[in-house]
């Protein structure tokens, strides 16, 4: 006869991980790292992990948390990372929105001068 006990969410994205929480996500996932998928020995370091990332719309709640290896944590985090950098270049784009790489080559459309044929110049407007 289990008990049901409510989802714990963090009220911000920064609040401390309660300890009865961590053993309760530790016991869900058997004792099992969702990164590497072996067994946490006992005295083994492991860690509290996002399994779906802050970063990339996760949520800070009992359901996206699993326990991770200290060692794998790492990454996991560069991962995540990864996965963010490709999400923004993606957005930036449908948006219409690009990063200058350098300054723009004169005469271009970005320089914002406008050469005449004549060789006079003029400010693009």
């Amino acid at each position: 006869m289990n008990r049901e006990v409510k989802e714990w969410v963090g009220a911000t994205d920064d609040a401390k991980i309660p300890p009865r929480v961590k053993l309760r996500v530790f016991y869900r996932h058997k004792g099992i790292c969702h990164v590497s998928g072996r067994k946490i020995a006992p005295g083994e370091k492991w860690d509290i992990e996002h399994v779906i990332a802050l970063c990339n719309g996760g949520r800070h709640a009992e359901s996206n948390l699993a326990p991770a290896l200290r060692e794998k944590h790492p990454e996991k985090t560069k991962a995540d990372m990864a996965e963010k950098k490709i999400n923004n270049r993606v957005r930036m784009k449908h948006l219409g929105i690009r990063k200058r790489k350098s300054r723009p080559m004169p005469g271009s459309r970005d320089s914002g001068i406008k050469k005449r044929m004549d060789g006079t110049v003029e400010r693009r407007k």
